[in-house]
């Protein structure tokens, strides 16, 4: 009898353990194991996850923000500059006759004092000359060498009656079997790249070889040939005196220009050495008729453009200010971006300009007033006055950057300055995002990591409820043996 109940309990102890522990739970005890497992795994790690998913919240809105805020003041130094740089914002220069005269600011110029009188007496021109026709414009010409010299020269009626060289050495083009043509040759000359150029000019009449030089008297020039024995024929192409084969149809000359009544010369009908900051192009020769240069302010242009500072400033700051909230702010407790903060609050009071005479040099001192919430406002009046007052000391403020300097030189370097600030990776807004970046990456690998750990601890607990099971399931298995076997005892009595 004690053997009969040896064997009982041994078959339940030692069922097969290759079925799955999950199957199996709860199969003595009666419980609900792999909830109950489920549940204290989940216990156990609910509030680390917790933790880690709010950080990971908290990080993502700290890119975003820092990102946002980094963009937001690029763009609207950028923006800036651009309107600077564009010369819209500048003094421009004027011409009483354009068609005469027509005149441009020259980049970066600040025209203070622009009152001159412009009389075109002479234009600038180029000497050109042209061969006579051929039929084929591929056949051979001649061999030999073309020598090219530059000067000044006498021309009339097409035919060079006097030249004199210049300081500058002779150009030889080598003309041989491999570029005779008419083609050939124009390739060859403009090759030397030695000042002029050539081209071929076909109509009815054939073929025509044309070489132009550049303007100015003293870029006249003579070709002469010298022949290869047995290929003669480039003499035809001779330019100079007593040159039969080619006309010239343009003689070299110097513009000439009188300002204020004081004649000169120049090599170019663009000419920008003459009116301090502006560039004179020469339109039509006009002799006794002058053209009064002066020039235009661009008042409405800079009320606009003041105007537009404050309203973009505005939206900047407005945005910037609430994520700084001490309560709410995504970075209110990052440290580049108060100090962008603390960089736009400075602007108005920062020295834009060189100031003279009292003239004004910082946004207050125009019209841009400090709110007391951080934001700025606009006095029209106070603007317009500066505008009337001290028109080049504003213009200045909005000139674009010229050089490395920041401070005294104009809106756009300083709030270029606060830009790249701001974009910079090792105390800018741009380390804030690299930094939050690489914490975000970190809370991913704590999240794995977390997760790791409630598997193993399930697959650990989950092992210890199945020892467990199966023992309680051993106990009943003897306790309904014993149970019966005292029912059986009973019965026999």
């Amino acid at each position: 009898m004690g053997g009969n109940a040896t064997v009982a309990v041994e078959a339940t102890t030692n069922r097969p353990s290759s079925a799955s522990i999950v199957q199996t739970l709860g199969g003595g005890s009666g419980i609900d194991t792999s909830a109950l497992v489920q549940s204290l795994v989940d216990a156990q790690f609910e509030s680390r996850n917790a933790a880690l998913a709010k950080r990971e919240e908290t990080l993502t809105a700290q890119i975003s923000a820092a990102a946002t805020h980094k963009s937001n003041i690029t763009g609207f130094s950028t923006a800036l500059s651009t309107l600077s740089r564009s010369g819209n914002l500048a003094t421009q220069p004027t011409s009483s006759n354009s068609g005469i005269v027509n005149v441009t600011r020259l980049s970066g110029a600040v025209l203070t004092d622009v009152n001159a009188r412009v009389e075109v007496r002479q234009l600038a021109a180029a000497q050109t000359a042209s061969t006579a026709p051929v039929t084929d414009k591929a056949a051979p010409v001649g061999q030999g060498t073309l020598t090219l010299t530059f000067g000044t020269a006498s021309v009339a009626d097409g035919a060079m009656s006097a030249f004199m060289p210049g300081a500058g050495a002779s150009v030889d083009i080598i003309i041989d079997a491999s570029n005779s043509s008419l083609q050939g040759i124009a390739a060859a000359i403009n090759a030397r790249n030695a000042g002029v150029t050539a081209s071929i000019l076909t109509d009815s009449a054939g073929s025509r070889l044309v070489i132009k030089g550049g303007s100015g008297e003293a870029r006249a020039f003579t070709l002469e040939a010298t022949e290869t024995p047995g290929e003669e024929g480039l003499s035809a192409l001779n330019i100079g005196i007593g040159a039969s084969g080619t006309t010239i149809g343009s003689a070299a000359a110097d513009a000439i220009v009188a300002i204020d009544g004081v004649a000169i010369k120049r090599d170019s009908n663009t000419i920008a050495d003459l009116v301090p900051g502006v560039k004179l192009d020469l339109v039509s020769a006009q002799i006794g008729v002058p053209v009064n240069i002066g020039k235009t302010l661009p008042t409405n242009a800079l009320l606009q453009a003041v105007s537009d500072f404050v309203d973009t400033y505005n939206e900047v700051f407005a945005a910037l200010n609430k994520d700084l909230d001490p309560v709410t702010g995504s970075l209110k407790q990052d440290i580049a971006a108060k100090a962008l903060k603390r960089q736009l609050q400075q602007l108005t009071l920062a020295p834009l300009a060189s100031g003279a005479g009292g003239a004004p040099t910082t946004l207050s001192q125009i019209g841009v007033r400090t709110n007391r919430d951080g934001s700025i406002t606009l006095d029209s009046t106070a603007l317009s006055r500066a505008l009337v007052n001290s028109p080049d000391a504003v213009e200045k403020m909005f000139a674009a950057p010229s050089g490395a300097a920041t401070t005294g030189n104009g809106l756009a370097a300083a709030l270029g300055a606060i830009a790249a600030e701001a974009a910079n990776t090792t105390r800018g807004l741009g380390a804030s995002e690299i930094s939050y970046t690489k914490a975000k990456s970190d809370i991913a690998t704590d999240k794995t990591d977390a997760l790791a750990k409630a598997d193993a601890l399930r697959t650990r607990m989950t092992r210890q409820f199945a020892s467990m099971d199966a023992k309680v399931a051993a106990y009943k298995s003897t306790q309904t043996f014993i149970e019966n076997q005292v029912k059986a005892w009973n019965s026999q009595d």
